[in-house]
């Protein structure tokens, strides 16, 4: 294992390491003290942990690795994320998964306002509750709260798949609820066991776009 501390090395010194590397498949972080833009442009498949709390775009743009943050994130974690996976142990601010193409992020704690912002084919699994105007423009992917939801959920939806556990203080313009099928209740299933959250499908509720948006109607434009 290659470890790399924070404390002397520099944050461009663990960015060039960590894509520059071909040899080392598991690396250690030390001192990380909220840094930003920690393991960011990652195309490796090589696991990372990272031991402290994470700043802004941690594993941002991320490909084929595997990153466990132990503690809370800023603003962005795994944005524009194209496969791999990313877990934090804490929970994370605004925008967690924005615009992200694939991959799997899992959020043991909450998530601030605006998770899953225009995502586009991750998944995004989130152990407490997320904040207002999550999913908003979400046009891929499934987002699944073992919480509650804030306001404006799903807002300008396209065809994210959204899981809520719990309450779900208002819905976001063209977001309903959706009849649970059981094609449904397995894709949450097996996303909860891959996030390693002992819940059952059955207990969440589905949301998803009522497609009354997708093209201007002027009896509508209130809405906009």
């Amino acid at each position: 294992m290659k470890t790399i501390d924070l404390s002397t090395a520099t944050v461009r010194d663990l960015n060039q390491a960590l894509h520059a590397q071909a040899i080392d498949n598991e690396w250690r972080v030390t001192h990380s003290n909220g840094k930003h833009n920690l393991a960011v442009g990652v195309n490796q498949a090589v696991s990372i942990d990272i031991e402290g709390h994470a700043g802004y775009y941690c594993a941002g743009m991320n490909q084929q690795a595997s990153i466990t943050v132990h503690g809370n994130v800023g603003v962005g974690c795994a944005e524009n994320m194209m496969s791999g996976s990313v877990r934090v142990k804490g929970s994370a601010s605004q925008a967690a998964g924005a615009t992200a193409h694939g991959g799997l992020l899992v959020i043991e704690g909450d998530a601030g306002a605006r998770c899953g912002i225009s995502m586009k084919g991750i998944d995004i699994v989130v152990g407490g509750s997320i904040g207002h105007m999550s999913c908003f423009m979400g046009q891929a992917g499934r987002l699944v709260v073992c919480g509650d939801a804030g306001d404006a959920l799903g807002d300008s939806l396209y065809e994210t798949h959204i899981y809520v556990k719990g309450t779900v203080e208002s819905l976001g313009s063209d977001c309903v609820e959706k009849e649970m099928r059981s094609e449904h209740l397995q894709e949450l299933q097996e996303l909860l066991d891959r996030a390693g959250f002992a819940h059952q499908a059955a207990d969440f509720k589905r949301y998803g776009s009522a497609r009354q948006l997708y093209n201007f109607k002027v009896d509508n434009a209130s809405a906009y």
